[in-house]
C-alpha cells in the first residue's frame, strides 16, 4: 500500500456583507475522487471557471465539472496524487485505463505511429496546462524525450501528447492548472 499524502486543503475566500474580505471555506475540496483499480490515485478539482475573463462571484464548479479539459474559455485547477507504477505492465495498463475510463474520457488518447504507444497514459488536449510538482518525482513523457520533475518544477504543456510516470517507488502529488486554448 503506498504512503499516505497529507490531505489535501482548500482555502477559498470571498467578501462579506460590508465588502471585506474574508475565508469563505476552509477544508477538503469538494470533489475529491480515488480509484479502487489504482489504490492511493486521488484526484481533486479545486475550482473551474467558465469563461474568460472569469468571473469573480462564480459559484463553485468544481464538483460538478467532469473530463480532463476545462469548459469552453474557461479553467480547471485540479491536484492529482499519484501511486508508484506496477512493474507488471498488464496492471498498469488496466489502472491507467481504469483512470481515463472513469475520470478523463474527453482525452484524445494517441499511440505512437503504427502501433503501441510510449505508455498507456498518453494522451493529449486542446489546453495550455500548467504543471506544478508539490511533492515526490514524476517522469514527463513526449512522443520524444522525457524528464524527471521534482518538487517545485513547473512543466508547461502546449496541447502535446503526453503522459505521466511514477516511477519513483514513492506517492507524487501534481497540481495543474487547465486553460482552454485553440
Amino acid at each position: 500500500m503506498p504512503e499516505k499524502l497529507r490531505p489535501l486543503r482548500r482555502i477559498l475566500t470571498g467578501h462579506d456583507a460590508q465588502g471585506r474580505s474574508v475565508i469563505v471555506e476552509d477544508g477538503s475540496p469538494r470533489d475529491l475522487r480515488t480509484m479502487p483499480e489504482r489504490e492511493g490515485y486521488q484526484v481533486a478539482n479545486m475550482w473551474v471557471t467558465t469563461d474568460t475573463p472569469a468571473k469573480l462571484e462564480q459559484a463553485d464548479l468544481s464538483a460538478e465539472h467532469k473530463g480532463v479539459a476545462p469548459p469552453k474559455r474557461g479553467t480547471v485547477v485540479r491536484v492529482i496524487d499519484i501511486p508508484p507504477e506496477p512493474d507488471d505492465p498488464e496492471e498498469l495498463e488496466r489502472a491507467v485505463g481504469a483512470v481515463f475510463k472513469a475520470h478523463f474520457d474527453d482525452a484524445h488518447r494517441s499511440s505512437a505511429e503504427g502501433g503501441k504507444p510510449k505508455h498507456p497514459g498518453m494522451h493529449k488536449t486542446d489546453t495550455i496546462d500548467y504543471a506544478i510538482l508539490i511533492e515526490g518525482e514524476l517522469t514527463a513523457i513526449m512522443d520524444e524525450g522525457e524528464t524527471v520533475m521534482r518538487p517545485g518544477d513547473v512543466l508547461i504543456q502546449r496541447g502535446t501528447n503526453h503522459a505521466w510516470s511514477n516511477r519513483s517507488g514513492r506517492m507524487c502529488r501534481i497540481a495543474f492548472i487547465l486553460v482552454d486554448a485553440e
